[in-house]
């Protein structure tokens, strides 16, 4: 078989990256993004790129920004606006400015520039009118005394911040001392709408409505228990006028979806979760005015990516489904719920046009992702972007049985030829997931290539399988997930193609503890790599970023009877740890305590002069996920040195880099 773009590293990780979609609102340009390595391979720049939306022609380049562009959308004129920090001679690294590209060709025209950057963007579909979503300090009371204020605090090097409140901060960057304001932006001037906002947009999805005129956002306030709760706010576009319309005490709210004739908001509703129960998620609508309708509190799936058809008909969500992300339509009358696209892939980024029509986003274990025209029957097009990579190998699904007599399904990839592969257990996040859509962290072509196969499971708290399947291991990680993944890997062992004497497990975030978890409870795998991972749960939950949520999940005797960090006496497998310092979703303390534990109170502990199989890969400046591409390169080395030692019983380099 000849080599592909996964047989070599660098290779694989310059391939070009798509993203995002924007279709204007006569529905004849198509724009996306296409990321592409730099020449020195330490990030990606992003470019706009427009398709061709009946699929004849190949995507042409419309901006050539050094450090690349963002949040792609149209005016109702049809101009292009996006965001982009562009060096000049007088400023090498200047905030993110708001840029338009005219709809009758020429050169991009900076329109809006903010001290603190601008980070969002939004424009109504048939009037004049855009609004910005941008960080302004606590006291500022206009732009000019923000810039002022961010002077001072640069001039005297002071990155000190005062807390008033929770959180402070979220994935892998502080909070504060900023505050995200919606901006009304005329003629290259802004006005606040939402001033003295606290935190209350720190996560806003918000929609604006087609004639401009308001906007509805989703608006986070204080909950008792250092916690929030999102309630949906009517803003006034033009007086900032602001009015709660939709509040439930004992759910979140968010991505709203205004009508178009403006009459209506679609949104999400997310009952918070307990101990007891996991969370639900439905769709809803509310007349303004009116109360609220719970359209899906029959479907046993959860909803997400709202959108309105263009004759504002029928919604359109995409929803996890049996290891697929399909698109479904949904009748705002009745909630009756039908599916409109019927493949293997994950849709996203849905955005419809005229005649029932759609563009999107789709991707599979198959393809990364790549836009398409899905049709008011379900027929795909789709749309010359960027070539699909050739694979190294073949996908095919395992269904097992868990003890419990429930179906556990997974995606598993063999590599080319009849040869048994070793098999690796590839456990996903979350653990409100599921595999079905493309990974370029976690991408298994590049470990199937090297001739493993690859065992990616579904099991108890995955989505897509109704809310049974997921309460089955709510409150009790440690074990339904944890038999469903012996019973997957049990099914895959019994495939000729499979080499059952030569198994490995990998896991990042929930699959990091559904790892640390297998690694205490069997010793059936040669190897185990460990990412993100939550070891000592206790440790865990006050100092995560989102707190409240895990002491809604669990109780401190839940935590403690699911904590991995009890067993570590019985850990004999070699682990690979690795952990970003700047991990503010599962803090560096868990990889530290993980990695000390390991060498002083596992079964295989270090020697008296400290020798240890097990290994400890350290990112000072990544967080959660591993995002510069020279250290991406470097995980998947240092990875499959340890896997080749440990399964294939074979020696491989190091990289130089690591010194």
């Amino acid at each position: 078989m000849a080599l592909t773009p996964f047989d070599d590293l660098d290779t694989y990780l310059s391939l070009p990256r798509v993203s995002g979609l924007a279709v204007s609102s006569d529905g004849r340009r198509v724009v996306t993004m296409i990321s592409e390595l730099n020449n020195k391979g330490t990030e990606y720049v992003t470019a706009a790129w427009e398709l061709d939306p009946d699929g004849q022609h190949a995507a042409r380049r419309l901006t050539y920004g050094a450090k690349g562009e963002s949040q792609l959308t149209f005016t109702a004129a049809g101009d292009l606006l996006f965001v982009a920090a562009r060096p000049t001679d007088s400023d090498e690294e200047p905030p993110a400015a708001l840029w338009r590209l005219p709809a009758n060709g020429g050169e991009a025209q900076r329109i809006l520039e903010l001290a603190g950057g601008v980070s969002g963007v939004r424009a109504a579909r048939s009037a004049d009118v855009v609004v910005v979503t941008a960080p302004m300090l606590p006291s500022a009371g206009t732009p000019e005394d923000d810039k002022r204020l961010r002077t001072l605090r640069k001039d005297n090097k002071v990155s000190a911040i005062l807390h008033t409140g929770y959180p402070v901060r979220h994935w892998d960057h502080d909070l504060g001392p900023d505050q995200a304001h919606l901006l009304r932006v005329e003629s290259g001037a802004v006005h606040d709408i939402t001033p003295q906002p606290g935190m209350a947009l720190n996560e806003a999805t918000i929609d604006i409505s087609a004639d401009g005129s308001f906007a509805v956002a989703s608006w986070e306030l204080p909950a008792p228990g250092a916690a929030l709760r999102s309630v949906l706010v009517r803003i006034d576009i033009g007086t900032g006028e602001r009015t709660v319309i939709a509040d439930d005490p004992v759910a979140d709210l968010g991505s709203p979806a205004i009508s178009p004739d403006g009459s209506t908001v679609a949104f999400i509703r997310e009952t918070h979760s307990t101990p007891d129960q996991a969370p639900r998620i439905t769709l809803c609508t509310q007349d303004f005015g009116g109360e609220r309708v719970e359209l899906t509190a029959h479907w046993d799936r959860w909803p997400a990516s709202v959108r309105w058809s263009h004759d504002g008909s029928t919604l359109l969500v995409t929803a996890d489904d049996d290891g697929r992300a399909p698109i479904f339509r949904v009748r705002p009358g009745t909630g009756d719920v039908s599916q409109l696209t019927h493949d293997d892939f994950a849709y996203s980024d849905v955005r419809p046009v005229a005649d029932g029509a759609l563009y999107a986003l789709r991707s599979s274990y198959l393809t990364p992702p790549h836009p398409v025209r899905v049709d008011a029957d379900g027929s795909v097009t789709v749309l010359p972007c960027v070539e699909f990579p050739e694979l190294p190998g073949q996908l095919v699904e395992v269904t097992a049985t868990a003890d419990d007599g429930t179906p556990v399904r997974s995606w598993l990839t063999l590599p080319a030829g009849d040869t048994p592969a070793p098999l690796l257990l590839w456990v996903h996040g979350g653990p409100l997931g599921s595999w079905n859509t493309w990974h370029w962290r976690w991408n298994p072509w590049v470990l199937t290539a090297l001739g493993y196969a690859v065992l990616m499971p579904d099991p108890a708290l995955s989505t897509g399988y109704g809310q049974d399947f997921i309460q089955r291991g709510w409150g009790a990680w440690g074990f339904a997930p944890f038999t469903d993944l012996m019973a997957a890997v049990d099914a895959a062992c019994e495939r000729p193609r499979v080499d059952a004497g030569r198994i490995a497990a990998m896991g990042g975030s929930f699959g990091g503890y559904m790892a640390n978890w297998i690694a205490g409870h069997t010793d059936r795998f040669a190897a185990i790599v460990t990412h993100a991972s939550l070891w000592a749960l206790d440790q865990f939950g006050p100092t995560t970023d989102g707190a409240y949520w895990w002491a809604r999940e669990m109780t401190p005797e839940m935590a403690e009877h699911n904590s991995p960090h009890r067993h570590v006496e019985r850990i004999t497998t070699p682990m690979l740890v690795i952990h970003g310092d700047k991990d503010y979703r599962v803090p560096i303390g868990e990889g530290l305590r993980l990695w000390n534990d390991l060498l002083t109170r596992s079964g295989l502990p270090a020697d008296d002069t400290g020798g240890t199989a097990h290994r400890y890969l350290y990112y000072p400046s990544e967080g959660h996920w591993i995002a510069a591409p020279q250290h991406a390169k470097i995980w998947y080395q240092v990875v499959t040195a340890f896997l080749s030692e440990h399964v294939l019983k074979e020696h491989i380099d190091l990289p130089e880099m690591l010194g």
